[in-house]
């Protein structure tokens, strides 16, 4: 209720009570009936006295009922005028609410409240852990049987401002809670050990702050909280140090940056509940402007700045230069740098959310005039929660600790908050922030909650189960805005992707908005929600990180793509387009791909020449040869020197197995690692079966180059090889070791001659020879799989067509 609505209703009332009141105390009726009494005396018998009497007596007995009845009325209104009125309430005990909670505690708030939290805590288990420990499981979440105790020492409102506060104490001290984790612990110590946290200690004063006419509640501690944890060791285990002081560390350090004044958490009332979990969603941000900033309202911004031993003087306000950097979680992003006490930015970001909450935070910075250094001035933050009806709920931290709050009803609304400056004696902060979706556990999310209403609720769900018999196809299409390191904006850019302990790689791309298009394959388990995905660029010393991210994987519907571009964490700039696709697999499927999959045959692959490759010498030229990376299986060609066309006409064997097919062409030194001049993805699932196709194709990651190719999907249902086939091949094999013997002697008289040229050209053959002998082990191994196969298959045939056999 606002300020103007309480005085416009309290002289209202205060008449109406005034108006009830004169009624009350106006004693007309018993005044007349005693004149009609006289009257009656003097011209009637004195057998009627005795009626009216009776009369009179009843008729001030019901007079006495009304005045009692009107003025308990009056008092219950001019109690609820007070209660709407008055700034503050007495003390009042509440035993009866912690008799309530104690009866409804165990079957209703421990199990619910187990549920909702042992979610939260396993997500920030996984995001902070100690180097100790390699990876926590969460095995068992009970609060255990004893609530905490409210208000013991009473309760009361008062008011702030225009905002009504619920004060009470909180005071939780149990003993008998479980929290059973499983901790694989990293190196030196290795191993397992099970931490169990079984006593919890926090009290307090909690204030309770309805907002938005009623639609929700803001709830948050006044000051820190005493905090203890108990925590206890299992049989066997191993007692890892500093694992008590971490786990109280990280619950006192949630709620110091969520639930202590000025940082408030938000209950939701919502009238209708469509029921759905939230797994995360995105959101749009807008630094517009700000206004009365100024160095002497920020606290420890230096006025006066001491520079080569002297002082200089105040600077101007007009002259600050200041920027906003946008914190979500580990995401962050800077606005450009804009002067003046009122800078405009109109910098806009897109930010993921990886719950149902999230809290953006605003840092502003002053640049340093002539020096590369920035100080820090202050923040803000706003936080947002979404809310069961689709709408949501954003507030923040007004003027004198006061509460900012907005509701935006559908996805896609423009907020617009002016939020002050917290460490500020005056300066705000004008953001825009747009939900463009939420997005739920059952696959659907908030632009097409209507449409999607036919999918399976979460119950139903099969993404959460242990063994989900499906598999996730990653495919990572581009990026764009890349952190470059190097001075020139020269990058080397590769992309990491982990789920589990499942890592692939892509190819390197060698410009600051790389595309890709590759995809990955993943089986999916259920014990990992997340997908780490990190990207590298090559640099002299070693790879560096660019940029990293998590992605939220629940809710993953069957057969359907998801495209979405992801921002990049722990940099200034960068995003990376994924699509993601879950693919499910059915048993039946499954065991035919199974029983086929010895069947598939071989990728026959012809590295015929390159043309047009770039010099990788000082000289001008290359000495190219090709690895081809196929799986975990690497096969390479002979080198040939001193050319950028060169000719190899190579011809290497492969076991289809559906591995990605990589041809990384290199320029070969003797004593210098090797240097990559391009390499390129073979696409060949989709090719017919026994043809080949023959083409070229450009190689990737350098300015010029391309690749020529002859590739043939050779499938054994259709074509069988014929039996002359593999004795050249054999007669090869055993050629081998006599041709590496005849080498070694000519390295021997190579060094006795102090040839540098021909002992390079030696090893690149010796290795080319090695690189030919795997060829052929794995093609000899390929055509004894297919004969098997093949007898087998004949076997079964045999026994299908004779009665005798089968009976």
């Amino acid at each position: 209720m606002s300020s103007s609505g309480k005085r416009k209703l309290i002289p209202m009332n205060i008449e109406e009570a005034a108006l009830l009141l004169s009624h009350v105390t106006q004693p007309r009726i018993p005044f007349l009936l005693a004149l009609l009494f006289l009257i009656a005396y003097w011209v009637s018998c004195f057998s009627n006295l005795l009626l009216l009497a009776l009369a009179l007596w009843t008729t001030i007995q019901y007079q006495s009922y009304q005045r009692k009845l009107l003025e308990e009325d009056l008092n219950k209104k001019w109690r609820r005028i007070m209660l709407n009125s008055s700034p503050a309430t007495p003390l009042e005990h509440c035993e009866w609410l912690n008799k309530l909670l104690t009866q409804v505690w165990p079957n209703y708030f421990n199990p619910k409240l187990s549920r909702r939290l042992s979610a939260i805590v396993e997500k920030r288990l996984k995001l902070r852990k100690p180097s100790l420990i390699e990876k926590v499981d969460l095995r068992e979440f009970s609060l255990g049987s004893c609530p905490p105790s409210l208000g013991l020492q009473g309760v009361r409102w008062s008011t702030s401002g225009d905002q009504r506060i619920l004060n009470m104490g909180f005071d939780w001290d149990t003993s008998d809670m479980s929290i059973l984790m499983l901790a694989k612990l990293a190196k030196p110590l290795m191993g397992t050990t099970r931490i169990m946290i079984n006593s919890l200690h926090i009290k307090g004063d909690l204030l309770i702050t309805p907002i938005l006419d009623g639609k929700a509640l803001l709830y948050s501690f006044s000051s820190k909280p005493e905090v203890r944890i108990g925590i206890a060791f299992g049989s066997g285990g191993t007692e890892v140090p500093g694992v008590s002081s971490w786990l109280e560390k990280l619950f006192t350090d949630t709620l110091l940056k969520t639930m202590v004044e000025p940082r408030r958490r938000c209950f939701s009332l919502p009238a209708v509940n469509l029921r759905k979990r939230v797994v995360g969603g995105i959101i749009y941000v807008t630094v517009i402007s700000a206004n009365k900033l100024s160095r002497s309202c920020f606290k420890g911004s230096p006025s006066l700045r001491q520079q080569n031993g002297c002082l200089e003087e105040k600077l101007d306000d007009k002259d600050l230069q200041t920027f906003v950097e946008v914190e979500a979680e580990e995401l962050t992003r800077r606005t450009g740098v804009s002067r003046g006490s009122t800078p405009t930015w109109d910098a806009t970001f897109n930010m993921v959310l990886h719950d149902s909450t999230g809290i953006v935070r605003f840092n502003l910075y002053e640049c340093l005039p002539s020096s590369v250094k920035y100080d820090y001035l202050a923040s803000c933050e706003i936080k947002m929660r979404h809310v069961e009806d689709d709408s949501t709920i954003m507030w923040a931290t007004g003027p004198n600790s006061g509460v900012i709050a907005t509701h935006a009803k559908d996805c896609g609304d423009e907020i617009e908050m002016t939020v002050p400056f917290e460490e500020a004696n005056s300066g705000e902060l004008k953001v825009r922030i747009v939900v463009k979706e939420w997005q739920f556990a059952d696959g659907s999310h908030s632009l097409n909650s209507l449409s999607t209403s036919s999918q399976p609720p979460l119950s139903e769900s099969s993404n959460l189960q242990s063994k989900t018999g499906r598999k996730l196809r990653i495919t990572v299409v581009e990026a764009k805005d890349l952190a470059t390191k190097d001075k020139f904006g020269k990058v080397d850019t590769y992309v990491k992707l982990q789920y589990e302990k499942t890592i692939q790689k892509t190819m390197n791309a060698q410009t600051p908005n790389p595309i890709w298009n590759q995809s990955f394959e993943f089986d999916e388990t259920g014990g990992d929600e997340y997908l780490n995905v990190k990207c590298f660029t090559n640099e002299v010393f070693g790879d560096e990180n660019i940029g990293s991210a998590h992605v939220n994987l629940e809710g993953l519907v069957d057969s359907s793509v998801k495209d979405v571009w992801i921002p990049l964490e722990g940099v200034s700039s960068g995003e990376l387009r994924l699509k993601i696709e879950v693919v499910k697999v059915n048993d039946q499927e499954g065991s035919r791909d199974t029983a086929s999959s010895s069947q598939k045959g071989w990728i026959e692959l012809v590295v015929i020449e390159a043309r047009d490759l770039i010099a990788a010498d000082l000289r001008g030229t290359s000495d190219p040869f090709v690895r081809v990376d196929y799986g975990n299986l690497k096969k390479r060609t002979k080198v040939i020197p001193k050319t950028l066309n060169p000719q190899w006409n190579q011809t290497l064997d492969f076991l289809d197995d559906g591995s990605l097919l990589v041809l990384r062409v290199k320029d070969h030194n003797a004593l210098l690692p090797t240097s990559s001049i391009g390499e390129c993805v073979v696409e060949y699932q989709r090719l017919p079966p026994n043809q080949m196709v023959d083409k070229w194709i450009p190689l990737q990651g350098v300015k010029s180059g391309e690749i020529h190719i002859q590739i043939t999907r050779n499938v054994p249902e259709m074509k069988m090889r014929q039996v002359v086939d593999s004795e050249p091949s054999l007669s090869t094999l055993h050629q081998i070791p006599t041709q590496m013997k005849e080498m070694m002697m000519k390295f021997r008289s190579l060094i006795d001659d102090g040839n540098v040229e021909g002992l390079s050209r030696i090893l690149s053959e010796l290795e080319t020879l090695e690189d030919t002998q795997e060829g052929y082990i794995a093609q000899l191994e390929t055509q004894q799989m297919m004969l098997l196969s093949k007898i087998k298959e004949l076997g079964q045939q045999i026994i299908n067509s004779s009665p005798s056999l089968q009976n």
